[in-house]
Parts: structure tokens; C-alpha cells; sequence
């Protein structure tokens, strides 16, 4: 463990030995880092805008005209808890009728429709239930239409399957876009970085000669350029993050304004940590297969 730290330690000191070759590898590495933060801050504020208006499903629920409104409502308290429920609406037949009577502008029940015998029992209880698809599960809405028409006293359940197969089919295109961006980015990072920590190399290649002469083993020799490529992934991640917010920051507040009102939101932790991790291993790689050359 002593030696493997003195070798860790060892590779950040001789980062000052080249500053020039390590500040263009790092310029190099930070660039690729913001260009993907980019591209995935571009695809994430996209897909929130299109999930808001793609990603639901709403299920309209009737109850029969004749049942027991309590009951109704009880079943409405457990409907809250259903998993994935982004929103719910309910209304008790004189609250439907209410509303229709405000529609057709005759103010009330009592305006169009308070001369009918039991007004408040024309129209049933009605609940507007907005669900956010889960893209991993096909068979979604075929499982919570059937679990909903077991409800007691209800009478019908109707969903556009349309809206339901647009939400399912850009859930699915924006997980390939997202994962055909990050293989893209992988691969330009990939020849990016190694390309310039090779180029570090030839200017410690008289160097490393002596090491190879003096008996030095592969991994003594290996090790602090591996941890060379680990500081230049991590430093580039973070000053690109840096950047990346900064951006987001100055678009929020040019864009976030009336009448646009457009949120320009930052990219989620996991994805902030998985960029990070993903550059550093790929900084990391790059450098033991210049090494190994």
C-alpha cells in the first residue's frame, strides 16, 4: 500500500515537470467534457418539455349515477396512492353539473338546469386520474384499465390509446438518443484524450527509455502516468461542469423572462456523477493503452 500511494503521489508531482503538455491534455479533456455536458443539458431540458405534454395518460372514470357517494369517495382516497399518479381530478355530480352549467355560461345549477327534478343526480361522479408512463413496463395500460374497472359502482373507463403509444414511443427514442449521444461522446473523448496524453508521452520518452534501462517494472513505470490520466478526467470534469453551470445559469436568466418563461434546468445529479466517472475511466484507458504502446 506504501509504495502504491509514493507511485500515486509520484504521478502528480511530475505533472509539473511538463506543464505545457498537461495544460493542452487538460484544455483538451475540459472541451470534450463541456461538449457532452452540452449535448446531454440540450437532451434533458428537451425531454422535459416533450414529457410534460407526451409523457401522460389520462384515464377518465364514471361511476354510476346511483351509487353511494361515499363510497365513491373513499375509492378516490385510494386512488391517490396508485404509483406513478402525476395528478388527480374529482368531482360529485353536482360539482359535474356545476361545471357544465359554468360552460355553457348559465351560472349554476340554478340558472339552466334548477327547474329539473334530482338536477344534482343528471351527470355521475367523475374522476380525471394523469398518470406519467413507465417506459419499462408494455403492458401499463392494459394492467391499471383492468385494475380500474374492478372498482365498485363504476360504470365506465375510458384513455385515448393514442396519447398512451406517443408517450411510450418517445419514452423509448429519447433512452436510444440518449444512449447512441453517450457512445458518440465515449468514442470522440476516447481519441481526443489519448491522442494528447500520447502526445505528452514523446516529451518524456527519453525518460521513460532510462526507466526501461534502469530495470524499472511496468507498473512502477505505468502507474503515475494512470494517475496522471485520473487528475487531467477529474480536473477537465469538474472546470466542464463549472462552465456547463455557468451556462445554464446565464440561459436561465435570459430566457426565464416573459413571454417566453422557458426553465432551463441543470442536469440531474447521477447524470453529473456518471459524466464524471465516465470522462476520469476514459482518461484513465486511454492512458494505459498509450502506455502499453
Amino acid at each position: 500500500m506504501r509504495t502504491f500511494l509514493r507511485l500515486v503521489w509520484r504521478g502528480v508531482e511530475e505533472m509539473a515537470l511538463h506543464p505545457w503538455a498537461q495544460l493542452l491534455t487538460l484544455a483538451a479533456v475540459t472541451l470534450v467534457a463541456f461538449l457532452a455536458g452540452l449535448f446531454l443539458l440540450f437532451l434533458h431540458n428537451l425531454e422535459q418539455r416533450i414529457a410534460a405534454t407526451q409523457g401522460h395518460v389520462e384515464f377518465h372514470l364514471y361511476w354510476r349515477s346511483d351509487g353511494n357517494q361515499n363510497q365513491v369517495e373513499a375509492q378516490w382516497r385510494e386512488l391517490r396512492q396508485l404509483e406513478g399518479l402525476e395528478s388527480m381530478q374529482t368531482y360529485t355530480p353536482k360539482q359535474a353539473l356545476d361545471h357544465l352549467a359554468t360552460s355553457l355560461n348559465a351560472g349554476g345549477t340554478g340558472g339552466r338546469f334548477g327547474w329539473m327534478k334530482d338536477a344534482d343526480k343528471l351527470l355521475p361522479a367523475t374522476a380525471l386520474l394523469n398518470f406519467s408512463v413507465p417506459t419499462e413496463n408494455t403492458d401499463w395500460a392494459k394492467a391499471m384499465l383492468d385494475k380500474l374497472r374492478k372498482l365498485p359502482g363504476l360504470d365506465s373507463v375510458h384513455y385515448n390509446p393514442l396519447q398512451y403509444d406517443m408517450a411510450r414511443t418517445w419514452s423509448r427514442l429519447s433512452n436510444r438518443m440518449v444512449w447512441l449521444l453517450v457512445s458518440f461522446l465515449a468514442v470522440v473523448a476516447g481519441l481526443s484524450v489519448g491522442n494528447t496524453i500520447k502526445l505528452s508521452l514523446y516529451s518524456r520518452r527519453s525518460e521513460l527509455e532510462i526507466l526501461h534501462l534502469v530495470g524499472a517494472t511496468e507498473s512502477y513505470i505505468r502507474m503515475p502516468l494512470l494517475v496522471e490520466g485520473a487528475v487531467l478526467g477529474a480536473v477537465g470534469s469538474f472546470l466542464a461542469l463549472g462552465l456547463l453551470k455557468l451556462l445554464q445559469l446565464t440561459a436561465e436568466s435570459m430566457l426565464n423572462v416573459p413571454p417566453l418563461l422557458i426553465q432551463v434546468q441543470f442536469l440531474p445529479q447521477t447524470t453529473v456523477l456518471s459524466l464524471a466517472a465516465v470522462l476520469t475511466g476514459v482518461c484513465v484507458l486511454s492512458s494505459w493503452v498509450a502506455v502499453s504502446r
